[in-house]
């Protein structure tokens, strides 16, 4: 079983990694479900983690149909990863009736080899999931990350099971949202995937000891503009400890 860990900034990179991830899913911005982190980030990643890092290209909040600029903001996204050693991408674009733009996919797909490419949950906003497989895998894509179509993994594990045997080797199915160390063994038991993501996140308090209540910038209940969302390195350790026995 091979886990990847998403982290949202360096220091959870580096913490993720010595805490025995195998893989790492590089993003920024949590509160919007992940988007493309700088190339400075990238580069330094890069830099302190010696394991695989597989990096966000989204350029924005909100839906998977993107201008012509954000597309093109996202090649140029590509090329920086390729230059500061990324070994893959995680990336998506759908077509405004709900199934995948095959064409741009396959464009993402081009411009990023020899990287591979992890098509990521804009998958399950999908309108049809078997169809929109079939539509990745004809793209190139290498991997499909995915909760099923539903909002966790153990609500849509029937449609992850499925998804996974009808890929067969044609491509990896990688169940990811709302799994942790007490279901991620019966997860992958379920499904059959040997790849899973999650974030094994906490929230550890920032340096500031002075906070002003009246002030925000963004911060939501779940993610506090005080705190920093840091990889459990102890629910790492676990997990990795779970597919070794």
């Amino acid at each position: 079983m091979l886990i990847e860990i998403a982290v949202f900034n360096i220091e959870a990179a580096i913490a993720a990694y010595h805490a025995g991830a195998q893989r790492i899913e590089l993003c920024s911005a949590p509160a919007e479900g992940g988007l493309t982190p700088s190339a400075a980030t990238m580069r330094l990643t890069r830099k302190y983690v010696k394991i695989p890092i597989h990096v966000m290209i989204r350029p924005r909040e909100g839906d998977f149909c993107y201008s012509e600029r954000e597309f093109e903001t996202m090649l140029l996204d590509i090329a920086a990863a390729k230059m500061a050693g990324m070994e893959g991408i995680v990336t998506g674009v759908l077509n405004p009736d709900g199934t995948v733009d095959e064409k741009r996919t396959a464009i993402l797909v081009d411009a990023a080899a020899p990287m591979n490419v992890t098509f990521h949950r804009a998958f399950d906003m999908a309108m049809d999931l078997p169809a929109a497989m079939e539509s990745i895998i004809y793209a190139g894509c290498s991997r499909i990350l995915t909760s099923g179509g539903q909002q966790t993994v153990p609500r849509g594990l029937d449609m992850i099971s499925q998804l996974v045997k009808r890929a067969g080797d044609r491509i990896t199915i990688m169940p990811g949202s709302g799994v942790n160390s007490e279901n991620i063994k019966h997860i992958a038991d379920i499904t059959g995937a040997k790849e899973i993501h999650l974030s094994a996140r906490s929230f550890i308090p920032g340096k500031m000891n002075y906070k002003k209540s009246n002030v925000t910038m963004g911060g939501t209940v779940t993610i506090p503009d005080y705190d920093l969302q840091m990889p459990n390195d102890k629910m790492i350790g676990d997990i990795i400890n779970l597919f070794k026995s």
